[in-house]
């Protein structure tokens, strides 16, 4: 039987498409369905539902029965609409209660066969880049450098960017249902539990505060749900006439002291479902406003699930945030590109000759064997000893624009296993349906990666793979071997590490 593909988001397949894109937030759950063609989106259909992910994360980080069932009821209704879309054409993410889920959860797993569709879990700084991705295309364009604002349920993400391109990107710890469960749990509101949240979100923003006060930003853009209720609130109540102003805000903040309780705070454009989370959302944006220097905000339709339709024309126009992030490391770093394009070139040509008896013939595979080939030698920033380890702690923790946790997982344990012991204990601990897949792959960075190890320019090996089972045979043309004893040596050597992957390796 086949083994699952990696689950990493391909290009659209032409240039009329619909696609769709769901965002699994700490307090609601949205999906957005788009045509795209010619560069433009067209919005067709939306549907979010409050399923409030982020109340029912307990101590264990796992989900309570009752929330995780919400959850999946609303995934089977997302995943009706999306019945017969093609893989690549949904593009779903998970943000910050998802992040947390402990490691043996099995949720994701039962949502994304309750969605029909895999579900990627972004880290803070790439759900920033998205939500920018997706604001800068709903702003009239302009030359500004811009300050964005998104309040979640369980995070806060600000950016300062200019056009489309995202110059600073930070992820709080705080949201809207967060603060709420920790200062006004019973619905109670009072000057003291206020200024004590307040005080909590400025200490949120305080390690940033500085930088992005110098950034030079020129307007604040806030989006998303918890500012787009309270500016809607402003405008009803006549306190601010386009966006959200700070005096606006002080209003907002005495109306919901002077109630007293969330339940009973009669305000113009407050809808019942965002009551529960309002006084929180007030909290974090103040702090917001108080500790970076806002005087006034306008509000943004478009957010994340926007800059995830905008990512996937982005991919079909060769954009690939993927490849761009690649390249800046490999510049960064100062890596051996032409090597690294030589390694790439002979483990492709590897892979394509294991396609058919290894069944790895989802066109997402070679991507991340391409990329690991690339950057195979990133460790050595920090020390040629055991520099696949650094590689792989690098590639598996540091902040990769474009690419999802579970990708930077499967990065760092093709680098970390390219070379000396062959890393069995990684491969086990990654997600069952991926395990067989990623170490195949492995074996063929492996094998690219020691027929170049002499780095000449003038070797090029190109050997015929032959596979059967576990069994595999490299034939080399014209006496080659013969002529690189070296090699031969160390084919010697790889096929004794081999033994502990269970697999076979002959050579002639």
């Amino acid at each position: 039987m086949p083994e699952a593909p990696i689950p990493i988001p391909t290009a659209i397949g032409s240039l009329h498409e619909t696609v769709a894109a769901v965002d699994l937030g700490s307090n609601s759950f949205h999906m957005i369905v788009a045509r795209i063609g010619d560069g433009h989106m067209q919005i067709i259909d939306r549907l979010k539902e409050p399923v409030r992910l982020g109340e029912g994360l307990n101590n264990e980080k796992r989900l309570l029965p009752e929330v995780e069932e919400r959850a999946l009821a609303c995934l089977e209704r997302f995943g009706q609409r999306l019945r017969g879309f093609p893989l690549g054409a949904v593009r779903a993410v998970g943000t910050n209660t998802l992040r947390q889920l402990h490691p043996d959860s099995q949720f994701i797993e039962r949502a994304e066969t309750a969605l029909g569709h895999p579900i990627a879990i972004i880290a803070g700084r790439e759900e920033a880049r998205l939500i920018y991705l997706g604001v800068a295309h709903g702003l009239a364009a302009g030359t500004e450098r811009r300050l964005v604002v998104d309040i979640g349920g369980g995070s806060t993400e600000i950016i300062v960017g200019r056009g489309f391109s995202a110059r600073l990107r930070e992820s709080l710890h705080m949201g809207c249902v967060t603060m709420n469960l920790r200062y006004f749990p019973d619905g109670r509101v009072s000057a003291k539990s206020m200024d004590r949240a307040e005080l909590a979100g400025a200490l949120e923003v305080r390690p940033v505060r500085e930088i992005f006060r110098k950034s030079g930003w020129e307007t604040a853009v806030g989006s998303s749900g918890t500012i787009k209720a309270i500016a809607a609130v402003a405008t009803a109540e006549g306190w601010s006439e386009d966006g959200i102003s700070a005096a606006a805000l002080v209003r907002l903040r005495d109306a919901l002291v002077s109630a007293g309780r969330v339940a009973t705070l009669d305000l113009k454009g407050l809808t019942e479902e965002r009551k529960p989370v309002f006084a929180g959302g007030i909290a974090v944006l103040r702090a917001v406003f108080e500790t970076l220097g806002i005087e006034h905000m306008q509000v943004c339709d478009y957010a994340l699930r926007e800059g995830l339709v905008y990512e996937l024309m982005g991919r079909h126009r060769h954009e690939d945030m993927h490849e761009r992030t690649v390249l800046t490391l490999s510049r960064h770093f100062h890596l051996d590109q032409t090597h690294g394009r030589r390694v790439e070139a002979t483990a492709l040509s590897l892979y394509h000759q294991a396609t058919a008896p290894w069944c790895l013939s989802d066109s997402r595979c070679p991507r991340m064997l391409a990329w690991a080939a690339r950057l195979h030698e990133l460790g050595l920033v920090v020390s040629h000893s055991q520099y696949q380890k650094h590689g792989a702690y690098l590639l598996r923790n540091a902040d990769l624009a474009g690419f999802t946790r579970q990708e930077q997982v499967v990065l760092a344990a093709l680098v970390l296993g390219h070379r000396r012991k062959f890393p069995v204990q990684e491969f086990a601990a990654l997600p069952t349906g991926i395990q067989d897949c990623t170490k195949r792959l492995c074996i063929i960075l492996r094998l690219a990666v020691l027929l170049h190890r002499g780095r000449s320019t003038d070797s090029t090996p190109n050997p015929t793979l032959q596979i059967v089972g576990d069994n595999l045979t490299l034939d080399f043309a014209d006496a080659w071997l013969d002529a690189h004893p070296l090699t031969r040596l160390e084919l010697e050597q790889e096929a004794e590490l081999l033994k502990t992957a269970g697999i076979t390796l002959t050579y002639q």
